[in-house]
């Protein structure tokens, strides 16, 4: 059974500590972002990457330590304000707390200001906990120490961290922690596309005011799930080809805009300028409720999760959703 309700009382980050932001009003999350897992180029073409991206029109960039190129991402966001005459409040920028600095506060700060360095920022405006388990020990086994860790996020310094989520929990895992804590994350970035599209957990999340960020939102058209590809590529989906011809736009950008209009943000990746230019522009891809209702169909023939370390890592990931 999917678990779709929660009875417990919450706050919100921003209720305990206000963002030092002076005069300006926080920055919306933008629906459309750009992805920086997996773009492991050289240095200087992944800082030309993120760099074009911004120039493009991107307002929202998605990071984290493991992904090692924090450094080069970092120099791309310095590069792109520049030449797209824009200030670092009219970008969004995302990192995540990767599982080695799980645990007490120190872990925690000592993680942010790695980033922070690597970044060259002062402050992201959200942080998130990459996924619920610590780093894999020497027994190849992940402990479940995330409510602790949760528990230092909220500590961080709040000029340098503006907003606080997380990565990958279970509906077990997300009450836990609003549980024993009472604070709920103000993001949670999980994987979702046409053919994981978990309803009813994005349900649960809009009635908890949760916002939600969709990564592999282009399903298995990322190379790195190439040995686990055992569905049609989405992009080259029957459906999803029909409705690419009958509205004029592509099929990325078709599933792009199904993802923005469920409500949820989008970070596709890519290293090419012209894909980086027409998944920017899936904002203006106009579907009609036929056409969603026809991507919703998708989701009932074919069902499959591609994210999933469960077995490399020896933990129970993903409980009571769809795989």
């Amino acid at each position: 059974m999917l678990w779709t309700s929660i009875a417990l009382p919450v706050l919100a980050y921003d209720s305990l500590q206000q963002p030092i932001l002076g005069s300006r009003p926080p920055l919306p999350q933008p629906l459309s972002g750009f992805g920086t897992w997996n773009l492991n180029l050289s240095p200087e073409n992944t800082t030309k990457a993120v760099s074009f991206a911004i120039q493009a029109g991107y307002r929202q960039i998605d990071a984290a330590a493991i992904y090692r190129n924090e450094v080069a991402v970092g120099k791309g966001i310095a590069d792109g304000l520049k030449k797209a005459n824009i200030t670092r409040q009219e970008l969004w920028v995302t990192s995540k707390l990767w599982n080695d600095h799980h645990g007490n506060l120190a872990l925690a700060e000592e993680a942010l200001e790695k980033t922070l360095k690597d970044l060259g920022l002062d402050y992201l405006d959200l942080y998130l906990m990459h996924w619920p388990v610590g780093a894999v020990r020497e027994d190849k086994k992940a402990p479940y120490d995330y409510v602790e860790t949760w528990r230092s996020l909220t500590a961080l310094p709040k000029n340098k961290v503006l907003n606080i989520g997380i990565c990958n929990f279970s509906p077990a895992q997300l009450e836990k922690l609003i549980g024993e804590t009472g604070i709920k994350p103000f993001a949670h970035q999980m994987e979702l596309h046409p053919y994981l599209q978990q309803n009813s957990w994005l349900a649960t999340h809009k009635t908890l005011g949760i916002s939600v960020t969709a990564y592999s939102p282009l399903g298995n058209s990322n190379p790195i799930y190439d040995g686990r590809n055992t569905l049609p590529p989405l992009l080259k989906n029957e459906d999803v080809l029909e409705i690419a011809a009958k509205v004029g736009c592509s099929p990325a950008q078709v599933v792009l805009a199904w993802g923005i209009r469920r409500g949820t943000s989008v970070i596709p990746k890519s290293a090419h300028e012209d894909h980086i230019v027409e998944n920017l522009e899936a904002q203006n891809c106009k579907l009609s409720a036929e056409d969603l209702a026809k991507i919703s169909l998708i989701g009932e023939k074919h069902t499959k999760r591609f994210s999933d370390p469960s077995k490399n890592w020896g933990v129970k990931l993903f409980e009571g959703l769809e795989h």
